[in-house]
């Protein structure tokens, strides 16, 4: 089978600066903080004696200088289904405003059943073919291979989805916090294995088992 390496970028606000929801438009570079995190993951699939056959990531600064620690100086190919999401009129805003516009159900639903809020770009029919299309292929193509992609939370859901999970099946989780990744492993049609989701280093004693 091939092992899907997906990490979230590290973090994009300052300790105590208010959350807001960003996306696609607002091109933010790591912090100080997220980088640590970026170098954290680095030494951590290195310590497990990992090797990237391939790495992955979208466009965004946080993401290619997430993936750039990891990948230590390996190529890196830029995917457009591993870009973020675009929040429409809530870009930028803080996470009160966008209740204010949406209330708290629009939110759940986008959370539980990966239904995004008016107004809200998510290209899910593209990413979800994408994906497959992609896991159809490294399956075929990289048997027994390992690849990185480096994405965002709201494109990384993309990733079960298209495996036909729902948050809370199989291991699947609704969170997937900055400076985490997740594992899968892919085979031929429908074979596949969720083997982690949201694990950051050092945080889950013994999650060297997932490789």
């Amino acid at each position: 089978m091939t092992r899907l390496v997906i990490v979230r970028h590290g973090n994009t606000f300052e300790a105590g600066e208010p959350p807001r929801r960003i996306g696609a438009p607002t091109d933010l570079p790591l912090t100080a903080a997220g980088v640590v995190q970026a170098e954290a993951l680095a030494r951590h699939f290195a310590a497990n004696g990992i090797a990237f056959d391939r790495v992955l990531s979208g466009e965004l600064k946080r993401t290619r200088q997430t993936a750039e620690a990891i990948a230590d100086g390996q190529p890196i190919e830029t995917a457009p289904f591993l870009t973020e999401i675009d929040h429409g009129p809530d870009e930028g805003q803080p996470e009160a405003s966008v209740i204010d516009r949406i209330g708290n159900d629009a939110i759940t639903l986008w959370e539980t059943e990966w239904v995004a809020p008016e107004g809200w770009e998510v290209g899910a029919q593209w990413r979800l073919l994408a994906w497959r299309e992609f896991v159809e292929r490294v399956a075929e193509e990289l048997p027994g291979g390992t690849i990185l992609l480096v994405t965002s939370n709201g494109a990384a859901r993309f990733a079960l989805a298209a495996l036909g999970l729902k948050p809370g099946e199989n291991r699947a989780g609704v969170k997937f916090r900055t400076g985490s990744y997740g594992v899968l492993e892919v085979g031929s049609g429908a074979d596949f294995r969720l083997l982690g989701w949201d694990i950051r280093p050092g945080e889950i004693p013994g999650d060297t088992g997932l490789f």
